[in-house]
């Protein structure tokens, strides 16, 4: 069994929160989204929430699986009061821009410490991470070639 190293497994406990938070900051999104019944962005950032719920539990799984230990950190509160679909859709992919910049910085300590065996789920991550951008982005994209924010809400497709 390959060991993390102090330095590692405290920088994935920091991202264990990370991910938890980014989960709560998505719920608080969908929250706002279902009280304004735009049901199909509520589901699809409910969706994103439980996404970060699973890449949270890569991180404890893979702390775990070297010999380290897990560490949970009190989490902040996510803010809840937006004025519009647009800050909303802005402030998630300047969010995965933040959690992109997160991944490069693990990847770069496990490098510094030689800790090869991480390598493998960090490039998952940035993989997943392309791709986390790229929804987003293009999820602005849409937004602005739309008139009516209903008529944007049921073309997002509602995934179950």
């Amino acid at each position: 069994m390959a060991n993390i190293s102090e330095k590692l497994n405290e920088e994935y406990n920091i991202q264990v929160k990370e991910e938890l938070e980014s989960g709560y900051i998505y719920l608080a999104m969908s929250a706002w989204f279902a009280e304004r019944t735009l049901n199909n962005l509520a589901a699809w950032f409910h969706k994103q929430a439980e996404e970060e719920f699973v890449h949270a539990m890569k991180f404890v799984n893979y702390i775990l699986d070297t010999g380290g230990k897990v560490e949970y950190a009190e989490l902040k509160k996510p803010k809840g009061d937006f004025n519009n679909i647009l800050e909303i859709l802005e402030a998630a992919y300047e969010h995965e821009k933040y959690i992109t910049s997160r991944i490069h910085h693990l990847y770069e300590v496990a490098n510094e410490l030689k800790e090869y065996s991480a390598f493998p789920m960090l490039h998952w991550f940035l993989d997943e991470q392309i791709e986390e951008e790229e929804q987003t982005a293009a999820l602005i994209d849409l937004y602005k070639g739309y008139v009516n924010d209903f008529n944007f809400d049921h073309h997002i497709k509602r995934e179950e």
